[in-house]
């Protein structure tokens, strides 16, 4: 009798447990690795992600923060996620030009980029609300798929902001 009811509160444990983890990794954050160059020189390939998914309910998301959203051009079971920056939000006029980012008239200080744009020119763009324009961090050619081929996305798509990366250990800090 004293084992039965010794398995039964180690199984109502394991469950409050799985179903706690579960709430917290769909709501909350969750870990997401970098797959391909896109966002070099900032992320690498293989780094693990700490992906805060509770922040873009409490608040809208802002101009420099690196996003996890799903790929716009993903459907049924090839659907992706991506890593971008947000460049642009609700209401700023988007450019590029001479291998420059301009927002509302002024170019893009962007320090976190080790080469000029490369791809051609893109818009101008006024970005409408409730969307975001991203970019890769890596201006190389063709290094990036973003917003320069789907346009600003939806803030629906945007799953959540990442906050750390976390492996591979030397690598570890805020972004």
């Amino acid at each position: 009798m004293r084992l039965r009811q010794e398995l039964k509160d180690w199984l109502k444990t394991i469950v409050i447990a799985l179903g706690l983890v579960l709430i917290l990794h769909y709501y909350v954050f969750n870990l997401s690795t970098v797959d391909g160059q896109s966002m070099e020189p900032t992320l690498k390939q293989d780094e693990w992600l700490f992906v805060n998914k509770i922040v873009y309910l409490l608040e809208k998301p802002k101009r420099g923060e690196i996003v996890i959203l799903e790929d716009p051009f993903g459907v049924g079971d090839n659907e992706r996620f991506l890593v971008k920056r947000i460049v642009g939000v609700p209401g700023d006029r988007i450019e590029i030009t001479g291998r420059k980012l301009y927002r509302n008239g002024e170019q893009v200080d962007e320090p976190y980029t080790d080469s000029p744009i490369e791809d051609i020119d893109y818009g101008p763009e006024v970005i409408q609300e409730g969307h975001y324009f991203v970019m890769g961090d890596n201006r190389h050619e063709r290094a990036s798929l973003d917003s320069r081929s789907f346009h600003a996305v939806p803030e629906e798509r945007i799953i959540g902001r990442a906050d750390v990366i976390l492996w591979p250990i030397d690598q570890i800090r805020l972004l």
